[in-house]
């Protein structure tokens, strides 16, 4: 019995979010594909099968070819301001936004990378460094770090601010971290090393 339900509860863990991920997915698509499907078949005269598909991905792909152009960017950032001022829009786009900025490889401002912090209460801390700056409390410029440890959600958690000594640097990325984090820590490594 013990057994049983060892193995229901680790493939009802390992299913589950490949389930929502393979469902949104295929109805993202499927919104696009039954969006464009009408006009497609006026346009051609026959269905094709997914030509929809075909038409999220250069959509996809276009919008990220003006995001990345200095007069799309603008444009983008304009429209941004305005939706913005929706209240509903407002309180769910930005902080989606925030977050997927935040693990942007891209974005200067996202986690760069993985630390270990000493913590006097909690003892060893995991977490996202955020941010390298100074502080001069008098004695010279100190080099400091805030680091994001998770808390509840991905999203929420708390700002840990020390010296950049205190910090370790694991060999962990921060795509491996997103998925400790999620897992509960059941996904870090045998062993961790520094780098």
């Amino acid at each position: 019995m013990q057994w049983l339900r060892r193995n229901f509860i680790a493939g009802f863990f390992v299913l589950v979010p490949l389930f929502i991920s393979v469902v949104a997915f295929i109805k993202i698509f499927g919104v696009v594909d039954g969006l464009t499907t009408p006009l497609y078949d006026r346009l051609l005269g026959q269905r094709i099968p997914g030509l929809g598909v075909l038409s999220t991905a250069a959509a996809i792909v276009m919008v990220g070819a003006v995001a990345t152009n200095v007069i799309g960017k603008r444009v983008l950032r304009q429209g941004e301001n305005l939706l913005l001022h929706v209240p509903v829009f407002r309180t769910i786009y930005a902080p989606v936004k925030q977050l997927v900025a935040a693990f942007s490889p891209d974005n200067e401002a996202g986690f760069k990378r993985m630390v270990m912090v000493e913590d006097a209460k909690r003892g060893l801390v995991l977490g996202f460094l955020t941010r390298e700056f100074a502080v001069d409390r008098g004695a010279g410029s100190e080099p400091m770090i805030a680091v994001f440890v998770p808390t509840n959600h991905l999203y929420l958690g708390d700002i840990v601010i020390c010296e950049r000594a205190r910090a370790t640097f694991p060999d962990i990325t921060v795509e491996e971290g997103i998925r400790i984090f999620l897992t509960g820590g059941m996904a870090l490594p045998p062993r961790v090393r520094n780098v």
